[in-house]
């Protein structure tokens, strides 16, 4: 025979059901003392939200040397435009999140997009920046104070010019990637949609790097696409641990050689002293054509020459084909 719960004893369990509901569902609460009399024992359960339209493709150990690799990007792309535009830029790195890639393109606004690709990785990836930037950057670079644009499209002379602001950018890209991998970014395409930016199915999963980029009193955003199938033939690679053993070994044959040739181009200024002398301020005031000065050097003796403003040299001067020359006869060494 089924037992008939009394209505004090039904109040008490509608009362109990929702204490568990609410926040006042503690274990000294009568609410929460089931029928019995006994004392409840509430145990917190140990979950972890898991959204199976959305599943993670990067650990969290990978996704901190991800971190580590676009800081330095951010770093590396705020130096070389700043030599370009010769005006300080900050870039700072917001946030890195992996979501599906038409969540990324639905938290857009009006933007250039610059696509690239950077073999030996397969697949393409997109640098995004808003049109306030762009054009700020372009005003900076043709002689203003930097002063953005009301427009929304490029001009024939303008988008030249985007493209070589990307290919400083891609020079960061690729210095910042060179202890993981050494990669070789090539722009593809300049667009100036979001819906001709195709560079992954919708739902795949992309890294998005959110940066802000500080030009003058101006805060704008960038940021950067990456399909995760572009990242994962080498996410073995993305740890911490390989990342801080590759530390050393960057100064490879070939780095060495590329840096050797790199050296070999630069150009440095060099000049001839051929002697000193002392005057006094009211001597040099005195001074007109036709004066002589009597320098220190003599007559065979020998003249330093100059590197960087640096002696480096010593030699005597000569006439070669009606041009001063400096025959070397002396090294001078760094003591």
């Amino acid at each position: 025979m089924s037992e008939i719960l009394s209505q004090a004893e039904i109040e008490a369990l509608l009362a109990s059901l929702a204490a568990e509901d609410g926040p006042a569902s503690d274990l000294g609460s009568p609410a929460a003392t089931p029928l019995g009399g006994g004392r409840a024992t509430k145990k917190a359960i140990a979950y972890e939200v898991y959204d199976f339209r959305r599943p993670d493709k990067f650990s969290r150990d990978q996704l901190r040397t991800l971190q580590m690799v676009f800081e330095t990007f951010a770093r590396l792309c705020a130096t070389n435009l700043a030599t370009y535009l010769r005006t300080p830029i900050h870039i700072e790195l917001i946030s890195l999140e992996q979501i599906p890639y038409e969540d990324y393109l639905r938290s857009l606004k009006q933007s250039a997009f610059i696509v690239f690709s950077a073999p030996p990785l397969s697949g393409e990836s997109v640098l995004e920046m808003e049109y306030s930037l762009v054009f700020t950057m372009l005003d900076r670079l043709l002689g203003g104070v930097g002063k953005p644009i009301e427009r929304t499209a490029f001009t024939e002379i303008e988008k030249p010019l985007v493209l070589t602001l990307g290919e400083r950018m891609l020079m960061a890209f690729r210095s910042a990637w060179e202890s993981i991998l050494q990669v070789d970014p090539k722009i593809e395409s300049l667009e100036t949609s979001a819906q001709f930016v195709q560079i992954a199915p919708p739902s795949d999963i992309v890294i998005t790097v959110l940066m802000e980029a500080r030009l003058g009193e101006r805060r704008d955003a960038m940021s950067l696409c990456v399909p995760h199938m572009v990242i994962k033939p080498i996410t073995p690679r993305l740890s911490s641990q390989n990342w801080v053993s590759s530390a050393g070994k960057r100064a490879t044959p070939l780095l060495r050689r590329a840096l050797t040739q790199h050296l070999y181009r630069t150009t440095v200024t060099c000049h001839a002293r051929l002697g000193k002398v002392r005057l006094r301020l009211r001597d040099l005031l005195q001074l007109k054509v036709g004066d002589t000065l009597v320098l220190g050097t003599p007559v065979n003796g020998k003249i330093d020459l100059l590197v960087e403003n640096r002696v480096k040299f010593r030699g005597k001067p000569a006439v070669r084909n009606r041009r001063m020359v400096v025959a070397i006869t002396d090294i001078v060494s760094e003591d």
